[in-house]
C-alpha cells in the first residue's frame, strides 16, 4: 500500500508562518516596556497600525487564545483598542506602573495557587487515614 504524501503548498506555509508571527507579536504585548517602545516612535498615531490592533482581536477566540503563553496579552490588547490607553503609554512612569502591577498579580496568584495546592494535598492525606479508620471499626 502506497504511503500518501502530504505536501504542503505555498499559502499552507505562508499561513502557518502568519499565525507564527501574529503569536509572538500578541504575546509581546503583554510587556509594558514593549508598548512604551511603541508608543514613543509613534506606532499608536498610525491609524494602519491601530486597524491592525483591532484586527488582533481574533486572539480572544477560545481556538487561538489557548496557544498564548502569555494570557495578559489579550488584556493589554483590548486596552489598545483605547486612544486615550494608547496616548499614555508614551509616558514610561505608566509603563512602570503597569509592569509592577503585573508582578503584583502573578504574586498574589503564585501565593494563592499555593495555599489552594496544599489545601487539596491535606484533603488527599486525610481521605485515606478517614477510609482505613472506617475500614477498621466496621470490620469490629
Amino acid at each position: 500500500m502506497a504511503a500518501a504524501v502530504v505536501m504542503e503548498t505555498s499559502d499552507d506555509a505562508g499561513n502557518r508562518l502568519r499565525f507564527q508571527l501574529e503569536l509572538e507579536f500578541v504575546q509581546c504585548l503583554a510587556n509594558p516596556n514593549y508598548l512604551n517602545f511603541l508608543a514613543q516612535r509613534g506606532y499608536f498615531k498610525d491609524k494602519a497600525f491601530v486597524n491592525y490592533l483591532k484586527y488582533l482581536l481574533y486572539w480572544k477566540e477560545p481556538d487561538y487564545a489557548r496557544y498564548l503563553k502569555y494570557p495578559q496579552c489579550l488584556h493589554m490588547l483590548e486596552l489598545l483598542q483605547y486612544e486615550h490607553f494608547r496616548k499614555e503609554l508614551v509616558n514610561a512612569q505608566c509603563a512602570k506602573f503597569i509592569d509592577e502591577q503585573q508582578i503584583l498579580h502573578w504574586q498574589h496568584y503564585s501565593r494563592k495557587r499555593m495555599r489552594l495546592q496544599q489545601a487539596l494535598a491535606e484533603q488527599q492525606q486525610q481521605q485515606p487515614q478517614q477510609n482505613s479508620s472506617s475500614a477498621s471499626s466496621a470490620g469490629k
